[in-house]
């Protein structure tokens, strides 16, 4: 297994979102199995050709979504991300559910603004 990125300039897209996309789609997958020893921000950078601070935000926002861990000097790797994104889904998921409750939403009107939302997010 290896990581393969590309990073395109001619997108919109920021290169550290598309690092960080590539990365977690690939970590979901299976691609890069849980325990993958990930290259240092410096070394990534490198082969990339991207300012080292550039793969530091892709790797924090990866970390705060529980892609990855940091292992101090042992460096960075492929966590078991599923149960944690799926943790943190379900606990943002009763937050909305108790916030539209007490907005006196109803489920019909909930549910449209939840497919907006993802629409929006999901068109970027």
């Amino acid at each position: 297994m290896t990581l393969k990125i590309s990073i395109d300039p001619a997108v919109g897209t920021a290169p550290y979102e598309q690092l960080r996309a590539q990365i977690a789609g690939q970590a979901r997958s299976g691609r890069l199995p849980v325990g993958y020893k990930l290259p240092t921000v410096r070394g990534l950078a490198e082969d990339l050709g991207l300012a080292a601070n550039t793969v530091a935000k892709a790797y924090r926002a990866l970390e705060a979504d529980g892609v990855i861990e940091t292992r101090g000097r042992n460096g960075t790797f492929v966590a078991a991300a599923g149960d944690a994104a799926e943790r943190e889904a379900a606990a943002a998921a009763q937050a909305y559910a108790e916030r539209v409750r007490r907005l006196g939403l109803d489920k019909a009107m909930a549910l449209a603004a939840v497919e907006d939302a993802l629409r929006a997010a999901y068109a970027k």
